[in-house]
């Protein structure tokens, strides 16, 4: 998993609290190795970030996950299905991610310390883009259900932070979230267009001092 740079210069109570981080979603490794099933799919949510859905094949996932390629048809039938695997496990990752911010002190601190989750990943961030929205622009063309399945985690992420910003007092929670994810995602695009990972560093620097007005 990426480390955050600057993390030994920050107090306690501002790092992610224990738990699931989103730099693990891309890292097959992060969990240990698991069952065929869970290494299949571990391995297909490293790939299909770092090459994309259409370069991914499921002898690729097979030898990244070391599952004998006859195997995979038996949990997948096809590499939609995988692909469709990869997202399900993402929002299981994202829920458990965002259960362990409730820890947090209050709404601002636990939609900054979501924030610092893309930080916590900027490298892969800035090779590889997002790995919520680059999957979900890769199938935006489809119409077969999938292009909507991918978005799921995204879904989640703007509802929970929808409850933060009326925890906090907005009527407008909905409208702040939205804000507030593009905003991440507008970093993530730059970064990853000028392969420079600190400029979402900077992009979130300057997103904790715009929810600070919002208190």
């Amino acid at each position: 998993m990426i480390k955050l740079v600057d993390s030994l210069t920050r107090n306690l109570t501002d790092r992610p609290a224990r738990g699931y981080a989103l730099s693990e979603m891309t890292d097959s490794t992060a969990h240990g190795r698991g069952g065929k099933r869970e290494r299949l799919v571990a391995s297909a949510g490293d790939l299909l970030h770092r090459n994309g859905v259409a370069a991914t094949t499921l002898a690729q996932v097979a030898e990244a996950a070391d599952v004998p390629p006859g195997n995979v048809y038996y949990y997948f039938k096809t590499k939609d299905d995988l692909v469709r695997a990869v997202v399900d496990a993402r929002s299981d990752q994202v829920r458990a991610m965002l259960d362990s911010l409730g820890t947090r002190r209050g709404p601002a601190a636990r939609l900054k310390a979501l924030a610092h989750q893309w930080v916590d990943m900027r490298e892969l961030v800035a090779r590889y883009g997002c790995p919520f929205g680059t999957l979900v622009a890769e199938l935006d063309r489809r119409d077969d259900g999938l292009d909507r399945h991918a978005a799921k985690p995204i879904e989640l992420i703007l509802d929970w932070a929808e409850g933060q910003f009326r925890e906090m007092g907005r009527s407008d929670g909905r409208e702040l979230a939205v804000s507030f994810f593009a905003s991440v995602q507008g970093g993530a695009l730059l970064a990853n267009a000028l392969r420079d990972p600190e400029i979402m560093t900077g992009h979130v620097r300057h997103l904790e001092r715009w929810l600070d007005t919002l208190r």
